[in-house]
């Protein structure tokens, strides 16, 4: 309401709120989709749980969930963007294997085109420690991060994304009766998500802004250098 010229207390909304019986989606616990796999070498912890980066495309993470539909389970994966937490890649699957994480990462690397210096962090889920995986990161110039063992908290910001996404479509829209329409729910709420969701963390404006605003500000320190 606020960016849209409305200057109203955070209380006032929450009384108005109480009264019309509205009320915030509430997240609930997720199911477990990560299988460790110990057979495979796991690449080093660069994280340590500091989400927080100076700018785009110094640090992705990753993460999928199950979702479960009339046809039996769909896999979603999602790449994020640190910096503004903005969503860079996804896809929908029918299995949960090492090409689904790896086609959310190859749409990420196609869109972004990152530089050199981008760390990807991810749990150590045997999908991203697949040889391919591994091998398109090297490819790309991007360093590999996996979570420390029994740390739930090391890839927190990936699991608050996707228990946003598990709160305001899969428990709310549901039950889902098939693959496509989890699929076009997705490719919705990614572009709600990164263009119009006001996210607190980042000052209440979307991700898409949030970025904006940083490549603006370089802008205009590279000109009045």
């Amino acid at each position: 309401m606020r960016r849209e010229g409305f200057d109203v207390a955070r209380c006032t909304v929450a009384r108005l709120m109480k009264d019309l019986g509205s009320e915030g989606v509430i997240r609930g616990k997720k199911a477990t989709t990560t299988i460790p796999d110990k057979s495979q070498p796991c690449p080093l912890g660069r994280v340590n749980r500091q989400f927080p980066v100076p700018a785009p495309d110094m640090l992705w993470v990753s993460n999928f969930i199950n979702v479960e539909t009339w046809q039996g389970f769909v896999y979603v994966a999602f790449v994020i963007d640190a910096f503004a937490r903005r969503i860079v890649g996804w896809r929908v699957s029918l299995t949960a294997n090492a090409g689904f994480v790896l086609d959310a990462l190859e749409q990420a690397v196609h869109q972004r085109q990152p530089g050199s210096g981008l760390v990807h962090h991810s749990d150590r889920g045997s999908q991203y420690l697949s040889i391919r995986d591994t091998e398109r990161l090297a490819e790309a110039g991007i360093e590999p991060s996996v979570c420390s063992v029994g740390d739930s908290y090391d890839n927190a910001l990936a699991e608050t994304i996707n228990g946003l996404f598990t709160a305001e479509v899969i428990h709310r829209c549901g039950p889902w009766r098939s693959f496509a329409a989890v699929e076009y729910a997705t490719l919705e709420w990614v572009d709600w998500f990164n263009n119009r969701r006001l996210l607190e963390p980042i000052g209440n404006i979307p991700p898409a802004e949030a970025e904006a605003n940083y490549y603006a500000a370089l802008e205009t320190q590279t000109m009045a250098a």
